[in-house]
């Protein structure tokens, strides 16, 4: 029997169709809406990684959260069925609390392994990213809808017996925003995966917090170098400033891995065409295939049907990279110092290059920096 009840989120006028609001327009069963959130000291210590989202048509809410702290990631992971108070940002151990929309957040966990409260707080308006659209042959796997926006963490972190303070100044904290349609465990293969092998994918995504301005950069590429995603813009004043043209990247990655140490993106102000360098140093770095549940992770993914009130709590060992070897074919954020026309800020430098790249040189899946 279908539960038609009205849900708490129908009181208000925000219906884009004639739905309760407890349902998505489309039938798509990788229907997403979630968040993630980036807490990073600007010494390389820690990076906090967590995140919270809904998929409505397979009826999952699922959050998580990673700590780096040297060689040492701990992770916590909830997973339980949608409940229809979609404004309740609740699953296990884990509280999001929007006090004011798009500038101030309480980000909370109780769990006994991994706990923190803290108060993010922006520092410049969100941004929308370009719209982002992926299709495998004739079948749309990817559509989204995005915003990111940067700012200062207060609060505590607990993890180990021990008490980490963080304070204004000392971190800084990004985070995103997305919604729409995308791939989750379960996705048929077949005939469609066969005559559309994946041959390659390069990616950037890169918030960066300064004292007096935001930049944000994405980057996709395919195999060929074909740009699919290009976006370089800064947020001053109040206000988005201007885009700094076409970035390219120039990467020094450690021998024999895709694990970048620094980096360089080039680009450029419109108003003289004057170059500009931004420069990129690595600090601290997560895989987010380990712990936080995003592909090519083989021990839970985001979205999958745990049962009720499933938790999971796991501590890795990051000191030898071949202990991990899908963490290479997925996505890693890098805590990292930038510097940009004589300034100095703190972020997120997020890559992922695997398969073939021409531009990199990269030929392959198995291929390396000499």
């Amino acid at each position: 029997m279908t539960d038609d009840r009205p849900v708490p989120l129908d009181e208000y006028p925000v219906h884009q169709i004639p739905l309760s609001m407890k349902h998505v327009a489309g039938g798509d069963r990788n229907a997403y809406d979630r968040c993630i959130f980036h807490v990073l000291d600007h010494t390389g210590r820690a990076l906090l990684i967590l995140g919270l989202g809904v998929y409505p048509n397979v009826g999952v809410i699922d959050a998580y959260a990673t700590l780096r702290l040297g060689d040492r990631l701990h992770a916590v992971r909830a997973s339980d069925a949608l409940g229809d108070d979609r404004m309740d940002l609740a699953v296990g151990p884990f509280r999001i609390t929007v006090e004011e929309p798009l500038r101030r957040f309480r980000l909370r966990s109780d769990d006994e392994s991994l706990a923190y409260d803290l108060t993010w707080t922006a520092d410049f308006p969100a941004l929308w990213e370009p719209h982002h659209v992926q299709r495998r042959g004739g079948r749309l796997t990817l559509e989204g809808r995005r915003f990111v926006q940067a700012g200062g963490v207060e609060g505590v972190i607990r993890v180990d017996g021990d008490e980490i303070p963080v304070g204004a100044g000392e971190w800084t904290g990004t985070r995103d925003r997305s919604w729409g349609v995308r791939p989750i465990p379960g996705e048929e293969g077949g005939r469609l995966a066969a005559e559309n092998p994946a041959e390659g994918f390069h990616w950037i995504w890169c918030p960066v917090r300064f004292e007096d301005r935001f930049l944000m950069i994405v980057v996709q590429e395919d195999a060929d170098g074909y740009r699919t995603l290009n976006d370089a813009t800064l947020v001053r004043d109040g206000h988005r400033d201007r885009q700094l043209g076409w970035p390219q990247a120039d990467i020094t990655y450690a021998s024999g891995t895709r694990r970048p140490t620094c980096a360089v993106l080039h680009l450029t102000d419109p108003r003289d065409r004057k170059p500009l360098e931004l420069g990129v140093e690595v600090l601290c770095s997560s895989p987010l295939a380990i712990g936080a549940g995003y592909p090519p992770a083989d021990d839970w993914q985001h979205g999958t049907w745990r049962g009720r009130g499933w938790t999971d709590r796991r501590v890795h060992d990051l000191a030898d990279p071949a202990a991990h070897p899908l963490a290479g074919y997925g996505v890693t954020d890098h805590a990292a110092r930038f510097t940009l026309d004589g300034q100095v800020g703190h972020g997120i430098f997020e890559h992922g290059s695997f398969g073939r790249h021409d531009p990199s040189g990269f030929t392959g899946f198995d291929s390396v920096a000499p």
